[in-house]
């Protein structure tokens, strides 16, 4: 995407910035609780609907199929109304799916879950380009406390869902439209924002990047990252009580945990990286890391935080290193939004297929050891996309 500014950047004052930062750090914030919270109480969730394994894989999946469907859309509607606008726009939808989702029907749940991902998919793709506008000299950093932020999110959701349920009595309902609130403080914080009115020229990829190599391997890395978090999150917390015998608290305690080192790992993963013109070796390193990972937790009774913090390690890194595969590879910032585009809209939408087959696996076979098995299968798929992606080499367009 490139851009079209009415204001300079550089008009804005110190204050006006750290405003900035804050409102940005709060909407990041806000892009995983609504999804991430379905997991620790899906088995709550699926007893009282009456739902399947599988129907309980396609709620948490929504949403994860709607960042990829609203992923192309989002540059448009912020060439047309600004991405200051459109954040805020975003938000309030928000809040409306997870209304929606207090209502109690089937349908209502599924409908506040699809509305909730095109929100929370626009933000994925607009948000990075206000960080590149107003933070540009310090784009790797604010990147990194960005990517922070979203595990962070997602690690206390995972953490308190199930305290939230057991202190509203056992109202998952709304135990989930809880954290309405969070993203109300956003669209308020978010405010000040609206004075500013920065578009953008959306950028569709082009023939020859839709053929490049080197586009797709970032994609189908962005895709694998995803669908490995998305699904573990959603089934890690059902298999650590059946196959671990742990109580709903603390198996969500365990994903809470695993997901504060995905936090730490966000965060470090592309200040290492960074340093290397070639980035082959950091990102082997980490997939090796969650390979273990998955090996311990299905071959072994004990230890499952440690080997589920290791499995972690992989997406925590990863969808960091996403992003800087985005920068690094690219020739321009056209193209860097192009891409942006195609990793963000084919990689959740082929994302989105995880936790739906993981569940049919299960109603299959009745083991989660055997769905978490082919789930770690995805770490192949995603190792031969790092050949091309961490590569030292720029597409040529």
């Amino acid at each position: 995407m490139s851009e079209r500014r009415t204001r300079s950047a550089n008009e804005r004052t110190t204050a006006g910035v750290i405003i900035t930062a804050v409102g940005v750090m709060l909407v990041a914030a806000n892009l995983r609780p609504a999804v991430v919270s379905v997991g620790p109480l899906i088995g709550t969730i699926s007893a009282d609907a009456g739902f399947s394994s599988a129907v309980a894989g396609l709620l948490t999946a929504l949403p994860v199929l709607f960042f990829g469907i609203s992923a192309p859309v989002a540059p448009r509607l912020a060439n047309r109304f600004g991405i200051e606008r459109v954040i805020f726009g975003a938000l309030l939808v928000l809040i409306l799916g997870i209304v929606v989702r207090l209502v109690p029907s089937s349908v209502a749940l599924f409908l506040g879950s699809a509305v909730i991902g095109a929100a929370i998919g626009t933000c994925n793709v607009v948000l990075p380009a206000l960080i590149k506008r107003d933070f540009a000299h310090r784009s790797g950093l604010m990147t990194g406390f960005y990517s922070m932020t979203l595990s962070g999110g997602a690690a206390v959701a995972s953490g308190v869902s199930v305290p939230i349920n057991d202190a509203l009595g056992g109202d998952w309902r709304l135990a989930l439209a809880s954290w309405g609130l969070l993203a109300l403080v956003a669209v308020v914080v978010w405010i000040p924002q609206l004075s500013h009115v920065h578009r953008v020229t959306a950028a569709s990829p082009t023939s020859s990047l839709l053929r490049n190599p080197i586009a797709w391997a970032v994609t189908v890395f962005m895709g694998t990252q995803s669908l490995i978090f998305y699904t573990f999150v959603a089934w890690l917390p059902q298999y650590l009580v059946d196959e671990n015998g742990m109580t709903p608290v603390g198996a969500g305690a365990v994903v809470a945990s695993a997901q504060v080192v995905a936090l730490i790992m966000s965060l470090v993963a592309p200040i290492v990286a960074g340093r290397f013109d070639d980035q082959r070796v950091v990102t082997f390193v980490v997939l090796a890391v969650c390979a273990v990972g998955f090996a311990g937790l299905i071959g072994t009774d004990v230890w499952p935080g440690f080997w589920a913090a290791c499995v972690m390690v992989g997406p925590g890194a990863s969808i960091s290193l996403s992003l800087l595969f985005m920068v690094l590879r690219s020739s321009g910032s056209k193209q860097t939004g192009q891409v942006s585009g195609m990793a963000q809209s084919v990689g959740y939408l082929a994302a989105a297929v995880g936790p739906i087959l993981i569940g049919l696996i299960h109603d299959v076979t009745g083991s989660w050891t055997v769905a978490m098995a082919v789930l770690s299968l995805a770490l192949v798929p995603q190792g031969v996309a790092a050949l091309g992606a961490a590569r030292n080499v720029k597409m040529i367009d």
